[in-house]
């Protein structure tokens, strides 16, 4: 039987590669990666200029061709041509596993039904590299990609997944930040635990972990903590135990409400009855009208 090492570097023809890159530290990128970059015919990349700047880092020359969002059903015909003449050629993105947020779904999904074999590479992914460092439970999850641009489509996806128990694996963009948090605390709540990743790789590479509400108030402390790129993970819906909230502490809190805020009425119903203002707030906003 082959050994490992050697079916990981053996180039097939005919075959389109997967082939991640580092997302931040060059150093990232597998050995076996530089091999398929190497030694393949054509390289398929979302950005020319990009893509350049790191074959040039590890003295690789090869042909590249274009394929984006824009023109990915164009170049995908040509590429499929390629692929039936026995070329090999490598998928990659600007950074991290092809086609999480990037393009390529339709090449790979044409080669599928053109029987072309595709291969693909484990290595570099932003979302998985995030949630490993979390902290928050990693056994189930659910990947949303970006949050939507606009105000009611963001609220609208927020609020379809505010009982969602999996953790929920966010890309976010620095001028979109702060709104998206503010319409997290609205939708899910103050106190969710939330862990945001930022320039993973990289030398600013920072993790900050708390609930929604100081996750925003850290991010107004200073403009460049919304600087970089970013993974937000939130923590999933817990169910509530019928044992920790009675009809008295429900009572109580409904009553408190009433009079002054929710954020101060969940502080004060925690404290009496000495329950985790999470889960009071949770039951608050899916339950009080």
């Amino acid at each position: 039987m082959p050994s490992i090492n050697h079916i990981s570097t053996n180039i097939v023809h005919g075959v389109l590669y997967i082939v991640p890159t580092p997302i931040g530290n060059f150093s990232d990128i597998t050995q076996r990666a530089l091999i398929i970059l190497k030694d393949v015919d054509l390289i398929a990349v979302e950005n020319i200029y990009h893509t350049h700047i790191l074959l040039k880092n590890f003295n690789i020359n090869n042909h590249l061709i274009l394929i984006n969002q824009k023109n990915e059903n164009k170049q995908t015909d040509k590429i499929i041509k390629k692929l039936k003449l026995g070329k090999k050629i490598a998928l990659v993105s600007n950074a991290g596993t092809p086609v999480i947020n990037d393009p390529g779904f339709i090449l790979i999904k044409s080669c599928h039904k053109n029987k072309i074999r595709v291969i693909p590479l484990p290595g570099a992914c932003a979302a998985i590299t995030a949630l490993s460092a979390s902290g928050i439970s990693s056994n189930r999850f659910c990947y949303e990609g970006f949050l939507p641009t606009k105000k009611i489509a963001r609220c609208n996806l927020l609020r379809s997944l505010r009982k969602e128990i999996r953790t929920i694996i966010f890309y976010e963009t620095p001028h979109r930040i702060l709104k998206s948090v503010t319409d997290i605390i609205k939708e899910i709540g103050t106190e969710r635990n939330l862990v945001l990743v930022k320039e993973i790789s990289k030398y600013w590479e920072y993790i900050f972990s708390g609930t929604s509400y100081e996750l925003l108030s850290w991010l107004q402390q200073d403009i460049n903590h919304c600087k970089g790129e970013m993974v937000l993970i939130i923590e999933g819906f817990q169910n509530l135990s019928n044992n920790v909230l009675t009809q008295e502490v429900y009572d109580t809190l409904y009553l408190i409400q009433k009079e002054i805020s929710l954020k101060k009425a969940v502080t004060l119903t925690s404290k009496i009855y000495k329950i985790k203002k999470n889960i009071l707030y949770n039951y608050a906003i899916n339950h009080f009208k």
